[in-house]
Order: structure tokens, then sequence, then C-alpha cells
């Protein structure tokens, strides 16, 4: 008798239970959950930087730029991006692969034609001039002491450190189509090293480059010098292609232009070797135009 009692109050526990189961009118159904729900994504935008350095040392002076936009304007997703030789970084202009960039003056040209547009730029202009160093054991003194001697470059459309070189001899007598052997390097790291090297007679970089090797190698840098350096053009554009939404533009510009107010922007100016950014158009760019004319009266079409 006992344990038909103690069967039926234990039928009555699992009634309740499913009952209570089925209670609220099927409200409050279970759902599993397997840790926190993803958030939404955000729009990621790629921040080209053109190749004046190799890959690895253009991230460690440019990424911390990126990384500032990101701490300063998190409902997007910046993200930094380098090209291993102009080529490449001109084919992702053309091809409209990023949604910002900062190109050289010439690949500022290039772009506007593929539907960027210039909102800012970097500010120290001076620096945008092409410098022409040798070893200073080598006895090259003059122009003229270049005929017939190699001579290193970092690319074809590397404005400040070929362009600009190359049309400074031109206008000194010495044609490098057939009065020097052009070398192009690929980089101004690799320029600087060929000169120490005695690869070749003559190298050009541009002055943060040149700074930079200062810096960092000494011991090299102080078997070259400065021989010629030429005039000099608009310093490197920071440019938003055509379909980035003029508001994000807008917050863009104001933390670049806030940066030297900052501290931690100021660090990472320095560490970019740059004293600020400034406002800049399309139209701030028509002195490189200008010269790309002269370059092409004397030396034909950029292919």
């Amino acid at each position: 008798m006992g344990r038909m009692k103690g069967l039926v109050r234990w039928c009555m526990l699992i009634g309740s239970v499913l009952l209570a189961a089925c209670s609220n009118d099927g409200q409050g159904s279970y759902e599993p959950r397997y840790g926190a729900m993803p958030e939404t994504a955000r729009p990621e935008y790629r921040f080209g930087i053109h190749p004046q350095r190799n890959p690895a040392r253009l991230h460690a002076v440019f990424g911390p730029l990126v990384e500032y936009l990101n701490a300063r304007i998190p409902e997007v997703h910046f993200v930094f991006e380098a090209s291993r030789h102009y080529d490449s970084f001109d084919e992702k202009v053309a091809a409209r692969h990023f949604g910002f960039l900062l190109p050289n003056p010439y690949e500022t040209l290039l772009a506007l034609d593929q539907g960027y547009r210039v909102f800012a730029k970097m500010g120290r202009d001076t620096d945008l001039r092409g410098l022409i160093l040798v070893r200073r054991d080598s006895g090259i003194r003059e122009v003229a002491d270049l005929r017939g001697r190699a001579v290193s470059f970092p690319a074809p459309t590397a404005l400040a450190a070929t362009m600009l070189p190359q049309y400074f001899l031109y206008n000194r007598g010495l044609d490098p189509r057939r009065d020097i052997e052009v070398r192009y390097v690929g980089s101004m790291e690799s320029s600087l090293l060929n000169i120490q090297r005695g690869n070749v007679a003559a190298g050009t970089v541009y002055p943060p480059a040149w700074r930079m090797f200062l810096k960092e190698r000494p011991e090299l840098a102080d078997d070259l010098m400065i021989l010629w350096e030429t005039e000099y053009l608009p310093d490197n554009s920071v440019m938003a292609r055509d379909d980035v939404p003029p508001e994000l533009v807008a917050r863009v510009t104001q933390v670049l232009l806030g940066m030297q107010e900052d501290p931690t922007g100021r660090e990472v100016l320095a560490g970019m070797d740059t004293p600020r950014f400034e406002t800049a158009d399309n139209t701030t760019y028509d002195p490189v135009r200008d010269f790309m004319r002269r370059y092409r009266a004397a030396f034909g079409p950029q292919e």
C-alpha cells in the first residue's frame, strides 16, 4: 500500500513539471546559447600607402596612423595595406581596390583619373624633392662625371626619387636614356645600399628616406654624401574613393588635422617624419601636372 502511495506521488510530480513546461501559452520557448552573439560587422576600408619603403618597414612607419584612425572612428574599420612594389600599388589604384589612399604626387594624378579625390596632404612640401648621393671616396663632383656610369633609382613612378632627379640631370646635359645606365632597384633603402656597396656610381632618394638611413644605419650613411638636390613639389596626398560616404571623409579629415594637437597624434606623426597633415584638394596638385608636362616633353609619356 505504501508503495502505491509513493508511485502516485511520483506521477503527480512528473505531471506538474510537464504542465509548467507547457504553460505561458507557448511563450518563452527555449533557445540554445553558445556564448555572446557576434557584433554587427563594421564597414571596412582598405588604406593603401605607396611603397616608399619595403612592406615591413612601411607598416612600422604608417601602421600606427591606421591604428590611430581606428581608435578615434570606431564605427568603421580601417585596414592597413602595403604593396611590394610600385607596379602592384598602381594596379590596385587602377582597380579602385583602396577606400583610402596615401599616394605620392604623381600617383595622386593617376588616382584622380580613377575616381579618387584629395582631401588632405602631408605637411612638409620641402620633403618632396630628390637627393642625388655618391660615395664620399667616389671622386664624382660634377654631373658630367656620371656619364657612362650606373645610377640607382627606386622605381620609374617614384616622383621625388626618380622623376625629379632624372629631370635634374637632363637639364644639366646628361640624358638618362642614353648617357647613364639606369637601374631601378625597388626601394629607396635599396638605392642607398647600392651606392654604399659601390654597385652604382650614384643613387637617388628623397629626404625622409635619407634621414631614416642616417638614424638607423649611421655607419653606412657615413660613407655617403649628397651632391645635388632638386626642386620640390606638394607633399604626398591623402585621398578617398568617390563612393566613400562624405560624412566619413569629413571625420577622417578632422582626425588627421587634429593630430598635432594630441600627444599620441604627435608621436604617430613623428614616426612618419612629418609635422602635420594639412587641408588640400585636387587643385593642390596642379604644380605636379605642370611638372609632368615638362617631364613628358623631355622623356615622352609614362607607360
